[in-house]
């Protein structure tokens, strides 16, 4: 058993915690993060248990930043499903796949531009985002529409677009799942996805996007946890020197920090444990290990921290790599800290201009709202159609959250719909082998009201699909809103795509189905 090196002040253990991005439990910081920071740890990662509220998350980074003013603050805001910043309430912005299907990069700029800039008014200064993943496997259980989408120039121009505008308000983009998460159909949170694409394949799909997020000057780059035999068939990008120093870093002549995804995922954990497998990924050529989404306590740092320290001591680590790496984290921390004071002097002075998309112009804490309206696509069934006037019933039909959205944050239409006609009502129906019997559930629950039947990616679970074309062979008024990818037939007498479930395509959705707001 290897013995802690508790509060040790020598430069070698200094760099073992400043390749650390830890997460921890609570809306402050405890006190031993407090005392780890001011012993070398370079950088903190949130997470939606750590959030409550804007003035909330301002006053934990301002406790963080008391201790050492170049801490970096990480966070996952990708948007759209995947929020930490507004988990509780759902989005103000819709993710890559409503941005990428209305394809106007300066509307995507915006968005990160804005995202960006209440990032850094909290004083978050690197995002775990953007998704550069091509959406290549349409059943893909963890991307979907975390992905920009399955063209992969429109995927490379969205990432660029979303990189310059989040850089632009001082937050370090860090571009994500290198070398390509689309093409999987397992969940790297739960095991160890694998790609076997050929060579030709990846570099012309997977890569391109990373290629280009590189030379728009993403700061970071997140490492996948998945096996692609063609590039190296013994150990998962994240662990594989052959990717990320050969390909990333010598080939793709990438100089920036690569940081881990979480470590203590599946993918690596229960084949590696964490401890191996971060030292395997800083000798591979990651500078950053991700932990905290699971464990997230001062024993993981120290078994991490004193992990890397045995390594290197032992000859297995080579020194100058993990000093190499450390030094990146500090490069990083300090690029954050010059961009937020440059950007909150430009903000000061009234010199970040007004989020503009398309033809028209709309204050900057609107533009979530714009993109969301705009990503709508409303497809009018048989029957003609009129807007529902009178309180509905809104049966939610809910698939399993994967890990990386989340099951805490709301989604659906039923909270915009009252709003907009109190009195409405909902029930949220999960999985069930009995079709007919879930779909009588509904219409009993439903009695005379209009049925608004909500689901998430409905091609990837026939009970959902079985279900609503028993609901809708029975009542044929019936509206369907598709909240994930759009990629099955349009049903119902009104079939509107979101193409997200941020609270904010949520809203869309409403108006088009009542008639009301600005963007019918």
């Amino acid at each position: 058993m290897t013995t802690l090196v508790r509060g040790s002040s020598d430069t070698l253990t200094r760099d073992a915690l400043a390749v650390l991005q830890p997460g921890f439990v609570g809306t402050t910081a405890p006190e031993w993060l407090l005392r780890r920071i001011g012993e070398g740890l370079c950088a903190v990662g949130l997470f939606g248990r750590n959030i409550v509220s804007t003035g909330q998350l301002t006053a934990l980074t301002a406790q963080l930043r008391a201790e050492r003013d170049d801490v970096l603050v990480a966070i996952d805001e990708e948007g759209g499903d995947v929020t930490r910043l507004e988990v509780h309430n759902g989005s103000s912005f819709p993710g890559n796949y409503a941005l990428g299907t209305v394809d106007d990069t300066e509307l995507t700029r915006a968005v990160a531009r804005e995202l960006g800039r209440r990032l850094a008014e909290c004083g978050v200064d690197l995002n775990w985002a953007p998704a550069a993943d091509i959406n290549s496997n349409p059943n893909n259980p963890v991307i979907g529409v975390r992905s920009f989408g399955a063209d992969t120039t429109l995927a490379a121009r969205h990432t660029v677009a979303y990189i310059e505008g989040l850089q632009a308000a001082g937050v370090a983009a860090c571009t994500k799942h290198f070398p390509g998460h689309g093409d999987t159909n397992v969940d790297s949170h739960h095991a160890l996805p694998r790609i076997d694409a050929d060579l030709d394949t990846l570099r012309a799909r997977e890569l391109l996007p990373f290629r280009a997020a590189i030379a728009a000057g993403s700061k970071a780059v997140m490492s996948a946890h998945i096996l692609l035999p063609a590039l190296d068939p013994d150990r998962p990008a994240t662990l594989s020197p052959r990717i990320l120093t050969g390909l990333l870093r010598e080939e793709l002549g990438y100089e920036g920090l690569i940081v881990t995804d979480g470590m203590e995922m599946q993918a690596i954990s229960a084949t590696y444990g964490i401890g191996r497998g971060s030292v395997l990924a800083i000798a591979a050529g990651a500078d950053a290990i991700c932990v905290g989404g699971g464990l997230a306590d001062e024993e993981t740092v120290l078994r991490l921290r004193d992990a890397l320290v045995t390594a290197v001591r032992s000859g297995e680590l080579a020194e100058e790599r993990l000093a190499g790496a450390a030094a990146r984290v500090r490069a990083l921390a300090d690029w954050t800290r010059r961009a937020r004071r440059a950007a909150a002097g430009v903000a000061s002075k009234g010199g970040l201009p007004s989020a503009q998309s398309g033809g028209g112009t709309a204050p900057c804490t609107d533009i979530g709202l714009v993109a969301a309206r705009r990503a709508v696509t409303v497809t009018v069934g048989q029957l003609p159609y009129e807007p529902v006037a009178l309180a509905p019933y809104v049966a939610a039909f809910a698939p399993v959250a994967n890990i990386a959205v989340g099951d805490e944050t709301p989604w659906g239409v039923a909270a915009e719909l009252t709003a907009m006609l109190p009195g409405t009502r909902a029930g949220t129906y999960g999985s069930s082998t009995d079709t007919s019997r879930l779909a009588g559930n509904v219409l009993a629950a439903a009695a005379d009201r209009r049925i608004i039947a909500v689901v998430r990616d409905v091609h990837r679970h026939p009970w959902m699909a079985d279900a609503l074309d028993a609901l809708i062979a029975a009542r044929p008024d019936t509206v369907v809103v598709e909240m994930g990818l759009d990629r099955a037939e349009p049903r119902g007498a009104l079939h509107i795509a979101t193409h997200g479930a941020a609270r904010v395509c949520g809203r869309a959705a409403a108006e088009v189905i009542t008639g009301k707001g600005a963007g019918v």
